[in-house]
């Protein structure tokens, strides 16, 4: 008979196969503040989805000053979450998260400012997000995509495509699925702007090589 995992216990698991120094599922239970933020953030959906806004917002509040992450109690989380590390993350209201998603210290998930409703992005399955990147807008970031770290996304990012750079253009990892326990890199991603300039830098070479070579032949 196939074991059954209970929502804690999958998130717990999550923690364990993503960080090494995880010595067992108690010491990620009662020491990260990743998994304490996203516990108190299950109460404040609960009581801000039976309009009890006060109550949600004050629970949010309490999480954000004991963990140094901000969820706010709208914001829609999926499955196994894992935030790393987790200092300076802000969730905004409308936000929604899917499932096996990696959220690393310093991201940012909010608004531009000009949108009504709808003001938040929307993340698929197995979105990595690295440290320091803003996402701003109600756009989709596609399943298995990658924010490199640093990178403001202001647009949607498709499935199975990584957005590098500020402002944030598109980069495809071979067109295939990214398992964040196993292909967590945020340093080695290209930059599709310096490729750019290297290909123009390799056409000025080119030019100047035949300029040289149409004088010596006059």
């Amino acid at each position: 008979m196939a074991k059954r995992v209970t929502r804690l216990g999958g998130l717990l698991a999550a923690y364990q196969r993503r960080d090494p120094a995880a010595r067992s599922k108690l010491e990620i239970f009662l020491l990260y503040p990743g998994v304490h933020a996203v516990l108190w953030h299950r109460v404040a959906h609960w009581l801000y989805v039976r309009r009890h806004f006060f109550l949600a917002r004050w629970v949010s509040q309490h999480a954000r000053k004991k963990t140094g992450i901000e969820i706010h109690p709208g914001a829609t989380i999926g499955r196994r979450l894992v935030i790393d590390h987790g200092m300076g993350i802000v969730i905004g209201e409308t936000c929604e998260i899917g499932d096996d998603c990696l959220l690393y210290q310093g991201v940012t998930l909010g608004g531009t400012g000009k949108d009504q409703g709808k003001r938040h992005p929307t993340l698929g399955d197995n979105v990595m997000v690295g440290s320091g990147a803003r996402v701003l807008g109600p756009f989709k970031v596609g399943d298995n995509a990658r924010i490199a770290a640093g990178a403001v996304v202001l647009r949607e990012v498709p499935p199975n495509c990584t957005a590098v750079g500020v402002p944030a253009r598109i980069a495809r990892v071979n067109g295939r699925p990214v398992s964040y326990a196993d292909d967590v890199d945020q340093i080695s991603v290209r930059d599709p702007i310096l490729e750019e300039l290297e290909l123009l830098l390799n056409k000025i070479d080119s030019l100047e090589q035949e300029v040289k070579k149409t004088r010596h032949s006059a």
